[in-house]
């Protein structure tokens, strides 16, 4: 016996058992109920998704002898001869061999003639955009006005090559492409059926690859059906597909969250060993940074059923800030990486410029935490924040230093907001308020009542409070004009400090007044920047 592809043996023969194109369905059969059927219908969409299938059908249920709830039955004699491929009233063509105008008129000389044995006579054209120019100005004028036994059935991946004066007179039906759950549950369902063993992890891989094509997701469940041996296994498919499997890439991800460039090249080197595809690597990375970001902020908005536990953890680990720019620096790389001189070295690049990039990589300089105590005179070290900065903070010892920092009232704010690793606008929350007072159960922070105030953000700067002092202490808020300075204002005026120092600096150089005496020269303003 000649074996079928399951492409062709598990083809829809009726709308029920269509998958993924709801929308067209519901057109099609209430137009049926209504027996308001067009003269000439438009299928357009790309390859896979069920256009000239849906034509097949929509040609049977038209000349069917007994509609089951406006379905093709698939037992009367039409609907056997249509399956079999010999109704003589349903002409199928493509329009991909047959562009000339010859061909054309050939077809429409056999439209006037009624139909041999069904209600209509039907013609599919597939690929109708690939006819000439002559074939279309052939074909126009029996589209918009055939015999009312004809009817048009075309199909097309490329509508913009069909010219206007066509599709102004076809009725237009966009079919989608089909999301990979669909594509899975359809695998899932034909594997039960063929009683073939499957894992769950192989079919969201395949379904993934299909890139939304149902008879592409078959013909790779073929491939992998007899790569496997009868089997279809996760890693049969993974070496099939030329795919890493999600857990390298979840390493990647969890070192890039720790921080940690030793374990992220170690991992490239062990995957180094198996002659991975780099470019399609970063596409995996690149995937799992879109999921991650999607659980962050719309968790409904995606299938759990497609993300592993690894990327729900992965999705705590990261800010939603860092999850965007390590996506938009895996873009940027995978464009680039034919340019570098290997792939791995362009792919280790690109991994060492997302630890580079990362906001909070200027503030760790160690793997430990930072901490720090109350302000003392003597020593004062810098540690560079986002704005490039210097803010004064010390590294010292763990409870001790916590319960010094208690006892005592003079307590540095600015310090504090660098130790609990504040960013973005809970940060700059945080710098607009000043530290009144701070014991082992209640801090009291002023804030200018011109300021606005976000419950979140004081929920969260409360928690980052409690986390750095270790107990539960009480925020509390006091809205008064502040006659204290906030690290807002210190970092203002540090920078302003910076600024004019730079300027002094600029007009004290005696190659600078050289410049001026010789050649009258001239600063201009607003050019000098301090490095």
């Amino acid at each position: 016996m000649t074996y079928q592809v399951l492409a062709r043996k598990w083809r829809p023969s009726n709308f029920t058992e269509v998958v993924g194109q709801d929308h067209v369905v519901k057109s099609l059969m209430n137009a049926l109920q209504h027996n308001r059927l067009h003269h000439a219908y438009l299928f357009t969409g790309t390859r896979g998704v069920g256009k000239t299938t849906i034509a097949r059908i929509l040609a049977k249920a038209m000349n069917c002898e007994n509609l089951q709830d406006f379905n093709p039955c698939g037992l009367c004699s039409v609907c056997k001869a249509v399956n079999e491929g010999s109704f003589l009233d349903l002409i199928e063509v493509d329009g991909a061999s047959r562009t000339k105008v010859e061909d054309t008129r050939d077809l429409l000389d056999n439209a006037q003639y009624a139909p041999n044995h069904g209600r209509y006579k039907v013609y599919i054209i597939d690929e109708v955009h690939m006819l000439s120019g002559h074939s279309f100005n052939a074909l126009l004028k029996t589209l918009e006005e055939p015999p009312p036994h004809v009817k048009f059935l075309l199909a097309t991946t490329d509508p913009h090559k069909i010219p206007v004066t066509v599709l102004s007179r076809c009725l237009q039906l966009n079919l989608k492409q089909l999301l990979p759950t669909q594509i899975y549950s359809q695998m899932a369902f034909i594997l039960e059926q063929e009683a073939i063993e499957f894992d769950v992890a192989s079919l969201k891989l395949l379904s993934r690859a299909a890139d939304g094509s149902m008879r592409d997701g078959l013909s790779l469940l073929d491939q992998a059906i007899v790569f496997g041996n009868g089997k279809v296994t996760t890693a049969d498919v993974s070496a099939m597909l030329g795919t890493i499997a999600l857990q390298p890439v979840t390493e990647l991800l969890d070192a890039l969250a720790e921080y940690d460039a030793v374990a992220i090249l170690d991992k490239i080197n062990e995957i180094a060993n198996l002659t991975p595809d780099y470019s399609g690597l970063l596409q995996e990375m690149l995937i799992a940074l879109h999921r991650i970001a999607l659980l962050q902020q719309i968790p409904t908005a995606i299938d759990h059923e497609f993300d592993s536990d690894e990327l729900i953890a992965l999705s705590v680990k990261f800010s939603p800030e860092d999850v965007q720019l390590f996506y938009q620096i895996g873009l940027v790389g995978q464009r680039d990486l034919d340019l570098a001189p290997d792939p791995r070295s362009g792919f280790e690049m690109v991994m060492l410029r997302m630890l580079l990039f990362k906001p909070e990589a200027q503030q760790k300089v160690s793997d430990k935490p930072i901490k720090v105590q109350s302000m003392s005179p003597k020593v004062i070290p810098a540690v560079v924040v986002n704005e490039q900065v210097p803010v004064t903070a010390i590294v010292v010892n763990d409870e001790a230093s916590k319960a010094e920092i208690n006892a005592s009232g003079a307590n540095d704010w600015l310090s504090m907001i660098v130790a609990m690793k504040l960013t973005g606008p809970l940060r700059e929350f945080a710098n607009n308020c000043a530290l009144e007072s701070i014991d082992n159960n209640l801090c009291t922070l002023i804030i200018d009542p011109s300021h606005i105030r976000r419950a979140r953000a004081e929920e969260a700067l409360q928690k980052a409070l409690q986390a750095y002092c270790g107990n539960a202490v009480k925020l509390v808020f006091k809205e008064k004009k502040n006659t204290l300075a906030t690290p807002a204002l210190l970092l203002t005026k540090e920078r302003e400090d910076r600024q004019q120092a730079a300027i002094d600096a600029i007009n004290a150089d005696l190659n600078i007044q050289a410049l001026k005496e010789h050649f009258d020269a001239r600063i201009l303003p607003g050019t000098i920047e301090p490095i």
